[in-house]
């Protein structure tokens, strides 16, 4: 609800404070009084676009504040957590029109864009006139007001989870055909690759092996020779016979020396020992030695098989066996991405089952809310002076989404056999104006939080149906909060608090002001608004008549 609204320079407003009140608040005055630059400032405040020369002339800046009441489950407070703004029990708006063009803007002392702004304002005003495109006459609103009115929720949710299942379930499937395409197109590389590298079954280490391996046969023909020539040199006609030979004549004489060739003939002894060492060691390198040329020729074969296989993939040769494992892992996915694939489709199809029947419960909902809307609107469009009218809520087939497969339409005809069209285009402006009072009367129960504003719904109706415009936009205010600019007698009788808009000029400069009426100012401004300027004994009684009407109609109702 909105408990106040300041305002200080703007247009031809120096300082304003208002108070409002829960019900059913009036605003009157005669035309250009300023009426319309409330609205104006309170659109500013909330960060609705409109005319950009707001700031009073020879101002530096102008400023609106409006404080709103929040109830604990208020959709406002979503809008700020998601802003990562506190939430309380009352809500401060403060903007900043500067000379220059520049605009600033807070919440509850916290600087925020008027994207915010506007986001919150839809939860906190809804306005409506003749002019109005941002509720009722916004056929892009009109699926969720009718989702409002048909108390729908619950299929709504089901279709919206449907949906992201759907989504879900395509992605999956797209994904799935877009990789097994992909491997498809290098099926037979893969199929060929993996031939080649199962053929060689390469080895970690194995080129490594045979590199040394066919450098030792090559050169073995060279180092043979002097691998024989050392054999000779240590065996029984070389070394071993020189080193057996001394052992036996010191032996021989060791006994005459009394000891002192012990440790020669260990040493000569650990020298026999060291010395077969060496030839067992040089005859294993004979051996190894002993080379045959189709050998050294399958092992050139193999290391440049290798070699080969590497650079054609450009891996590393001891990369090979990995390699190989990574194609052969694509080819099993090739091979069972058939059987994936289908149970993906099949995942897939099941969703848009699920769509399907939530969209069709959803959309069966909608079209039996449509009737009872059709209906509710014909009930409310008879006291409106409008029974030959007719409206009808027009459900039909559209893009598939997380709302359903609907698209609705709000259309009327004002008269019989007369084709139906846009409300803003079939109806005349006095018409329009009945239109959106009957059509929000029936949308209420979706106005829950919101302050509505009516700017002149009334124009263009006068007598009982002016008075029934009135009773209707009362019946509106019951438990929340409605502020209508009005010129109709009929509908100000009718309101539970009443203020007047007033322009003055004072030294050639103009300004305008708003008072809260007394009773006895009610009286004298609706005997105002019934005569013109001059305001007769006759004029103020049918005035007093009017108020007495209205509060009379207002404890029965009430009762």
């Amino acid at each position: 609800m909105l408990l106040s609204l300041e305002i200080r320079d703007m247009l031809i407003i120096d300082r304003l404070e208002l108070a409002f009140q829960p019900g059913l608040n009036v605003l009157t005055g005669e035309t250009g009084a300023g009426k319309s630059i409330l609205l104006d400032s309170l659109g500013f405040v909330l960060g609705w676009r409109g005319r950009a020369d707001l700031v009073r002339q020879g101002a530096e800046q102008g400023e609106v504040v409006a404080e709103f009441a929040l109830t604990p489950d208020h959709p406002a407070r979503d809008v700020l957590s998601e802003a990562g703004l506190p939430a309380t029990e009352t809500l401060l708006l403060r903007r900043v029109n500067r000379s220059d063009g520049r605009k600033t803007a807070w919440i509850n002392d916290r600087r925020v864009s008027g994207e915010v702004l506007r986001a919150l304002s839809e939860t906190l005003v809804e306005l409506h006139g003749q002019q109005d495109d941002r509720g009722l006459l916004n056929p892009r609103a009109h699926r969720d007001l009718l989702d409002a009115f048909g108390g729908i929720n619950d299929l709504l949710a089901a279709s919206r989870d449907a949906w992201s299942a759907l989504r879900r379930a395509r992605k999956a499937h797209r994904s799935e055909t877009d990789r097994l395409e992909k491997l498809r197109a290098e099926e037979d590389f893969l199929r060929h690759a993996v031939a080649e590298l199962d053929a060689l079954l390469p080895e970690p280490g194995e080129e490594a092996t045979l590199d040394a391996r066919r450098r030792l046969m090559q050169a073995a023909t060279r180092l043979k020779g002097d691998v024989v020539r050392a054999f000779g040199a240590l065996g029984e006609d070389g070394a071993e016979r020189l080193i057996t030979d001394a052992t036996r004549w010191l032996e021989g004489a060791a006994d005459g020396v009394e000891g002192r060739l012990n440790e020669t003939l260990d040493a000569l002894a650990r020298a026999l020992d060291a010395l077969g060492e060496a030839q067992n060691g040089v005859e294993a390198c004979l051996d190894a030695l002993e080379i045959n040329p189709a050998e050294l020729e399958l092992v050139e074969e193999r290391l440049f098989a290798l070699r080969g296989l590497a650079r054609k993939h450009g891996v590393l040769p001891d990369d090979l066996g990995t390699f190989a494992q990574e194609l052969r892992a694509r080819l099993d996915q090739l091979d069972a991405g058939a059987q994936q694939l289908l149970a993906l489709k099949q995942a897939r199809d099941q969703a848009q089952v699920a769509y399907d029947r939530a969209a069709d419960a959803l959309g069966a909902a909608r079209r039996e809310a449509a009737l009872r809307l059709d209906a509710a609107m014909a009930q409310e469009l008879g006291p409106l002076k409008m029974e030959r009218a007719v409206f009808t809520t027009r459900v039909s087939d559209g893009t598939a989404g997380p709302d359903g497969r609907d698209e609705v339409v709000f259309e009327a005809a004002t008269n019989p056999g007369a084709p139906a069209g846009a409300l803003s285009r079939i109806a005349s402006g006095g018409e329009l104006s009945r239109f959106l009072l009957a059509l929000k009367v029936c949308l209420a129960q979706g106005s829950a939080g919101l302050t509505m504003i009516f700017d002149e719904i009334d124009r263009g109706v006068g007598g009982a149906t002016a008075d029934a415009v009135g009773r209707r936009l009362r019946a509106l205010a019951d438990g929340a909060q409605v502020l209508v600019v009005t010129h109709s007698p009929q509908v100000a009788a009718l309101g539970a608090h009443h203020w007047r808009v007033e322009k003055h000029v004072t030294q050639d400069v103009t300004r305008s002001q708003v008072v809260p009426l007394s009773a006895d100012d009610r009286v004298q401004e609706i005997a105002r608004m019934l005569s013109g300027d001059t305001i007769t004994d006759a004029a103020r009684a049918a005035a007093s008549d009017l108020l007495r009407a209205g509060q009379g109609r207002a404890i029965s109702e009430g009762a």
